[in-house]
């Protein structure tokens, strides 16, 4: 749960590595990086998102690298960011003292973090100060493979043979005798340490306390346009900045998460590479950044999936961050995995996986676009009707689902619905402008497909929806976003008696849902899986639309208090245990919080005076 002011608490780990839940992160709209509670930095990918992680300890302890600042003998932590911004700051207590560390991928002075302009200093900072006491603060910068320091006149001029492309360079107000040191340090006194890449800043004025200060002005500048009220303000204005945290404030794109491989369960094989963006994120976080006041992210990436269209002609699922092929999925043999959970892999073996959902998303990004003054070309026009034309059809096709199974393709009602999607944001998009195309005929496809969904893929004895349209195979808890995106009212009898259904037979226990249940939705991948959080989020906003609001503020509630200390929250959660599961932290499940409560606040909000 999100607390202000946590308590101190054992540092511990896993088989070896830091809980999913004791760690933060940090970044500035280029990369990111992780923190742990002991005071490492396990995870940092430079100098984008996507690129080789310079440190990987999250998914190799003993060989991936990382980049620690802690006292010895180490006893408890905790972690807090500073009020409405992405710095960290991790107070340590050793036998001998304590010590706060304030970490943050820093910020140009003056920074406009709603310009869709680079304000990455491509520096990290990290500034301990001891609080109380006397501390022996160990310092080490392992990168993977590892490094050779030359001192320079400013620092240490950093060479990683595994990444040649950098220019490294780590300067500090100490002096440094190498990537390794111990320092001595009592009450009031302060290390500064400030690693940078892409240039050399020898010349440079040091002063780490004024970029922490820029840094966070930059980010409270940027929450003043938060406008949201309701429940659970405080989650909710934190995971707006996470997904900010996400964003790639220049291409206006989103990873779906800034980790790869980071399984799901521990020790199975469900390790993927999520740091790409998936078009279906697109109208979910348009919807969530939108109502809270950021609707200049919110453009910015409507605007990022039209132009990722247009370059690639036909859409695809995912792209890199600036709107590229996503590189073919390859398994590094060198890394043992998050716990020992073989494979790590880098790229996405689901990029060229067929899912009919992506015409559903395009054309209500582009619905969305235009709602809110975009501008439409008429090639883009041309593209857009194609593709509506494609969906009319494309819905009675197998296709891997909004899941991305790895087993043969199937007629998932959710692609099915997302298709109806297509053809209705296109007709009202072509009935609005005046614009040339079968608009009649697309409407009354996509009435006719709304009709078939609720009659073909209706099991009447078990009364519910399946995840087949001809009423075959199991329960799948993305039936639950067919109401969020029109297809069918939230009330009607037979989406109020799958949404029932679901919410029992799905159940992970206390308010968890799995996606489907792999003994009756069989995917081609080995092994379970833990409770998938926006389902449960899904579930929450149903409940909301049919009136249930009791219900749906205590579900949403019970969600909210599963956020870490920090506020973060991961794809999946064990049911068993609790333990966070898979790339983290989730944009989809902050994506939840924000929609969620923003459905409850507009739900349970009185009249307008």
């Amino acid at each position: 749960m999100l607390d202000p002011d946590p308590p101190f608490r054992p540092v511990r780990t896993r088989d070896g590595y830091v809980p999913l839940e004791d760690l933060g992160l940090i970044g500035d709209g280029a990369t990111v990086a992780l923190v742990g509670l002991d005071g490492s930095i396990p995870w940092m990918c430079l100098p984008h998102f996507d690129a080789e992680p310079l440190f990987c300890g999250l998914l190799d302890h003993a060989r991936g690298g990382h980049f620690t600042v802690a006292p010895e003998d180490l006893v408890e932590a905790r972690q807090l960011y500073e009020d409405d911004t992405g710095v960290l700051t991790t107070e340590c207590r050793s036998t001998t003292g304590l010590v706060r560390i304030t970490d943050a991928l820093t910020l140009r002075s003056g920074a406009d973090l709603a310009d869709d302009a680079p304000v990455n200093r491509a520096e990290l900072v990290r500034s301990a100060v001891v609080l109380a006491g006397e501390v022996s603060l160990r310092v080490e910068v392992k990168p993977r493979g590892g490094g050779q320091a030359q001192a320079l006149f400013s620092g240490l001029d950093v060479q990683v043979p595994r990444r040649p492309d950098l220019r490294l360079h780590l300067r500090s107000n100490r002096p440094l005798n190498g990537l390794s040191s111990t320092h001595e340090l009592k009450q009031g006194d302060r290390l500064d340490l400030v690693l940078s890449w892409g240039r050399i800043h020898r010349h440079h004025r040091f002063d780490a306390e004024e970029m922490l200060r820029g840094t966070a002005e930059a980010w409270r500048r940027w929450m003043k346009h938060f406008t949201y009220q309701g429940p659970q303000e405080s989650l909710v204005r934190r995971a707006a900045i996470t997904l900010k945290l996400c964003d790639d404030w220049v291409n206006g794109s989103l990873v779906a998460a800034p980790t790869s491989s980071l399984p799901a369960p521990i020790g199975g094989v469900r390790n993927w590479d999520y740091r790409y963006t998936w078009i279906r994120d697109a109208a979910f976080t348009v919807f969530a950044l939108r109502r809270i006041g950021f609707a200049g992210e919110a453009d910015a990436f409507l605007g990022w999936v039209l132009d990722a269209f247009e370059q690639s002609r036909q859409p695809r699922i995912m792209y890199t961050l600036s709107g590229s092929p996503v590189p073919d999925e390859v398994v590094d043999p060198e890394l043992e995995g998050y716990r020992r959970s073989a494979p790590v892999r880098w790229g996405n073996g689901a990029a060229d996986q067929r899912q009919h959902d992506v015409y559903g998303e395009v054309l209500d990004c582009a619905d969305q676009w235009l709602r809110t003054g975009g501008e439409l070309q008429p090639e883009l026009w041309a593209n857009l009707a194609e593709l509506a034309d494609t969906a009319a059809t494309a819905w009675q096709e197998p296709d891997q689902g909004i899941w991305e199974v790895r087993s043969h393709g199937r007629v998932f009602t959710y692609s099915a619905g997302m298709c109806q999607v297509a053809l209705d944001r296109a007709a009202a998009i072509g009935d609005r402008l005046g614009l040339p195309g079968p608009i009649a005929a697309w409407r009354d496809v996509a009435a006719d497909l709304r009709r078939l969904i609720l009659e073909q893929a209706w099991d009447e004895d078990a009364q519910t929806l399946t995840e087949h349209l001809d009423g075959s195979g199991g329960l799948d808890a993305s039936l639950l976003a067919l109401p969020l995106r029109y297809v069918i009212p939230a009330d009607h009898p037979r989406m109020v008696a799958t949404a029932a259904a679901i919410a029992e037979r799905l159940s992970a226990g206390d308010g968890l849902l799995y996606r489907y249940l792999h003994d009756s939705s069989p995917d081609g991948i080995a092994g379970d899986e833990g409770a998938f959080v926006l389902c449960s989020f899904w579930l929450a906003d149903n409940l909301t639309y049919q009136g249930r609001i009791d219900e749906a503020e205590e579900l949403y509630a019970s969600l909210c208090a599963r956020a870490s200390p920090l506020g973060l929250l991961p794809e999946q959660i064990d049911p068993s245990t609790g333990v966070f599961m898979g790339n983290f932290p989730q944009a989809f499940s902050h994506i939840g919080v924000i929609a969620s409560g923003v459905n409850l606040a507009r739900a349970t909000a009185g009249p307008a005076p």
